[in-house]
């Protein structure tokens, strides 16, 4: 299969423009647009036996297809795409669409979490689509550390932070942890963790046990390292997936294999199935990136478009993501300054708060 580079550059100006209102026309209604319908709104008067014939070359390219015989063209996945990366016309934020995001993100009062529900709700409402929304890792300097002996086989480590966000969790001690023992890997920990980050402390605590191991002994090592494990768990990880909008994606007007294939996707997300490569999704860097159906995997079977952008902390560094989630025939043009302008007052707004 030739790229879309080499296959854009091919096209005559006739070609490009049939393709463009095809494409353009599907995305507005939903529907094949017929040969008819393009002898009215072609620049250039042509007969709809000529616009048929170029409609028979770009389904022979792969960038158009008919889903019914006698029927009007749709786009190919790979013709979205094509449309995407060369002729979509990128507006400019509706001031509707900001006045919207504004009134709702406007204040910043409340708790991270509570601001990203909001920003989830926002884009939803605004796009008519459902929103994904991914919050940053828990990243303020520990303050503190405990282990808290349950039961024989039980304990629990607390973990309190500079900016008073408490976090506890469950795991199995050593065999034969006494209180001793776990007042001195507490004590231990508390001496060297103190302003760093839970990052931070996974990468570096382990390279401390070992230059100091004298100083602790084999028991409490252990429990150190069984502490810490709690949180390194990849499986557990502190990001959290909001998703808003569900209804949105499923209308009346659904097809039942479509719902099907939706109802899947909702599924996987609320499971946050691959919600470690969510964020990866924006690793190329700042701005917006549009992923059509099967080009990310989590999307795959639902035959979805996501529309996605990352936001930053006051450092420039990537801390999360927001996004658009609907059928392949999203209104690109409009979706993409929305999910842009909401990125970047995310991203403003969590700086604002340091």
């Amino acid at each position: 299969m030739q790229d879309d580079t080499n296959l854009f550059s091919q096209l005559n100006d006739r070609s490009r423009e049939v393709f463009r209102q095809v494409v353009e026309g599907y995305l507005e209604s939903g529907e094949p647009v017929g040969s008819r319908t393009l002898t009215r709104t072609l620049s250039e008067k042509v007969s709809a036996a000529t616009i048929r014939n170029v409609m028979n070359d770009l389904e022979y390219l792969g960038l158009l297809d008919s889903p019914h015989v006698s029927a009007g063209r749709v786009p190919t996945q790979m013709g979205l795409r094509m449309f995407v990366d060369g002729l979509l016309e990128v507006r400019d934020l509706d001031t509707n669409d900001r006045s919207r995001i504004d009134a709702t993100l406007g204040t910043n009062t409340d708790d991270v979490g509570n601001l990203l529900d909001r920003v989830g709700s926002a884009l939803s409402g605004v796009t008519r689509g459902a929103s994904l929304v991914l919050t940053p890792k828990h990243e303020a300097p520990i303050r503190h550390i405990e282990f808290v002996s349950l039961a024989p086989t039980r304990a629990l480590v607390v973990l309190v932070f500079d900016d008073g966000q408490v976090e506890n969790r469950v795991f199995t001690p050593p065999p034969g942890m006494t209180p001793s023992a776990m007042r001195e890997a507490a004590n231990f920990l508390n001496a060297i963790v103190e302003g760093r980050t839970l990052s931070d402390m996974r990468r570096d605590v382990a390279k401390d046990i070992s230059a100091r191991r004298q100083e602790i002994d084999s028991l409490a090592h252990e429990m150190v390292e069984s502490g810490l494990a709690v949180w390194a768990e990849e499986s557990d990880r502190s990001e959290r997936l909001i998703v808003r909008g569900r209804a949105n994606l499923l209308g009346e007007d659904v097809p039942d294999e479509d719902l099907e294939r939706i109802r899947s996707l909702f599924d996987d997300l609320e499971r946050k199935r691959d919600i470690a490569e969510f964020l990866e999704l924006t690793e190329d860097g700042e701005g917006v990136r549009i992923f059509i159906g099967s080009e990310n995997k989590l999307f795959s079977l639902s035959g979805s478009s996501l529309v996605v952008s990352p936001y930053m902390n006051s450092d420039r560094k990537i801390i999360g993501a927001v996004g658009v989630i609907g059928p392949t025939r999203l209104n690109y043009g409009r979706i993409v300054p929305i999910v842009d302008y909401t990125a970047q007052l995310v991203g403003k707004l969590l700086s604002d708060r340091k």
